[in-house]
């Protein structure tokens, strides 16, 4: 399948799923990071879900976050120009929702990409090898570019894994992917 086609596919598997399905998976992905070995590094990026769009709800992982005392650092998206900033959650930070419907800081503390260490990143598919598939903006593909080698990226999602989708030469592989049933490493 093209990547247009496992977009529209994805989002069609979105729908159909229920609020209550999308809070008891998205759980169930939050306690499986907890298996992951990457606990004890400062900086996490975040991802809040686009509740239109029956994203996995992320706010279960930020509270496993501030419980264990991490910086949680949030994505601003610029949509002319395609790139991304990136602030530090703080009590005091305002969050706005944008016109795409994305829950984002409106200003605050930046934060380097190079300063990140492990990104969860939103996708609508990923394949057994830890490429993904996003809204095909780039976002994400511009940004993880940006951050350390070393840097984790774990996907969430509430779906199993393709067999293989064709990659452009920007992107770059998940080292994880997490579901409400397992853990996929890549």
């Amino acid at each position: 399948m093209t990547k247009a086609e496992l977009r529209k596919k994805y989002k069609v598997l979105r729908e159909d799923l229920s609020s209550s399905e999308i809070e008891e998976w998205s759980l169930q992905i939050a306690n499986n990071t907890l298996r992951l070995d990457i606990w004890n590094p400062s900086y996490y990026h975040l991802f809040l879900p686009i509740s239109k769009e029956k994203e996995v709800n992320t706010e279960y992982i930020l509270h496993i976050l501030q419980g264990k005392d991490k910086s949680v650092v949030l994505p601003k998206a610029n949509f002319l120009t395609g790139e991304m900033t990136h602030y530090l959650l703080q009590e005091n930070t305002p969050l706005s929702k944008s016109e795409y419907g994305i829950t984002e800081p409106i200003s605050g503390l930046e934060i380097s990409p190079l300063a990140i260490d492990v990104v969860f990143v939103p996708l609508l598919a990923y394949d057994k090898q830890g490429n993904r598939v996003g809204y095909g903006k780039g976002f994400y593909d511009r940004f993880l570019i940006q951050c350390k080698p070393e840097s984790i990226f774990v996907g969430l999602s509430f779906f199993e894994p393709e067999e293989i989708i064709l990659q452009d030469n920007i992107d770059i592989p998940l080292n994880f992917c997490v579901t409400p049933q397992k853990i996929h490493r890549f």
